[in-house]
């Protein structure tokens, strides 16, 4: 790839805008930015110990799948995309996304810290190992993002990278929302929230990228990579069908899982810039989903969950014994 041949190296200008977007973008991830221990968790406990045991054993599980592909996202899909993408603004937007994965990763095992036994935490990541159908979705998206040797395979490592961002998730991220929906679990909903608003960031901006790639080719190229876009959706949806199936299917909830990742896919295909596959509307969502899914603070008070609706502190004063006369 032509971008990689250096005959020297460069600073980042960030004074000089290199693409209409990176700068947009990076401004985005710096004002969501957020850590785990931000969000009080310890409320959950008695929720998920009223849980039947099949619904707590999907509920760990998804949570585990998830941890998996913040994992593969953090560690190798954002930073392959960065190490061949031109833009060194670009580069750094991706790098802080790539951060940002880890970050999610983390947050799972402080859900699994509050909720779970030591003892039952491994259970969960002996499965996540040992699951055929989640390990089939890692070893198809790992060989894309590992297999980057032109410009046709960066796009389509981009396009795998929005799926996954965009689509792949939301199987995971459905029972959280669902019972978060019902208020049960909302400080792990939360969380998942805040997961959320920073994969939908994701999966434009890299959709976007994607997009430049794609406006550059010719109409013959551009109607192949159509075809080879649609082919890894339907091939990833396959394997989707078998995992949600296996997750969900103990409690009652695998069509409607099934319902919110189409719903999803035809999100990933938009930050792509084509049309729907699956055609399916909010109207074929659960609603209680989408009650679970918001973009503002849930939470109460002050003292109690900080939610994705938090303004950050940026002055802190130690309490003193004045402050409690009143």
């Amino acid at each position: 790839m032509r971008h990689l041949e250096r005959t020297s190296f460069e600073a980042v200008n960030w004074n000089v805008p290199e693409d209409p977007i990176s700068k947009l973008f990076w401004d985005q991830n710096v004002r969501q930015f957020w850590v785990d221990e931000e969000i009080p968790l310890a409320d959950d406990k008695l929720d998920h110990m009223a849980l039947s045991r099949a619904e707590q054993h999907t509920y760990e599980q998804v949570l585990g799948g998830l941890t998996l592909l913040d994992t593969e996202q953090g560690g190798v899909g954002m930073p392959q995309i960065s190490s061949f993408v031109p833009g060194l603004q670009a580069k750094s937007v991706l790098s802080f996304m790539g951060a940002m994965e880890h970050m999610h990763a983390k947050s799972y095992s402080s859900i699994f810290s509050t909720l779970c036994t030591t003892k039952r935490i491994s259970e969960v990541f002996d499965w996540v190992q040992g699951n055929p159908h989640l390990q089939a979705k890692l070893r198809y998206v790992h060989e894309k993002y590992t297999s980057i040797q032109s410009e046709r395979d960066l796009y389509l490592a981009m396009g795998t990278s929005v799926f996954l961002e965009s689509f792949l998730f939301y199987s995971g991220f459905f029972y959280p929302l669902y019972l978060a929906g019902q208020g049960k679990l909302v400080s792990s909903g939360e969380i998942i929230n805040l997961i959320i608003r920073d994969e939908s960031v994701h999966g434009v901006y890299v959709g976007m990228l994607a997009q430049q790639h794609f406006e550059k080719a010719g109409p013959t190229e551009q109607n192949a990579l159509r075809e080879d876009i649609l082919g890894i959706l339907e091939d990833l949806h396959r394997i989707e069908e078998q995992y949600t199936a296996e997750l969900y299917d103990p409690i009652g909830l695998t069509r409607e899982v099934l319902q919110f990742s189409r719903y999803n896919a035809d999100k990933a295909l938009m930050n792509l810039g084509f049309d729907p596959h699956f055609q399916v509307t909010e109207n074929d969502v659960h609603p209680v989903v989408f009650s679970g899914l918001r973009t503002e603070t849930r939470n109460h008070d002050f003292f109690s969950t900080k939610g994705n609706g938090y303004i950050k502190t940026t002055k802190v004063e130690t309490l003193q014994d004045e402050d409690f006369v009143f």
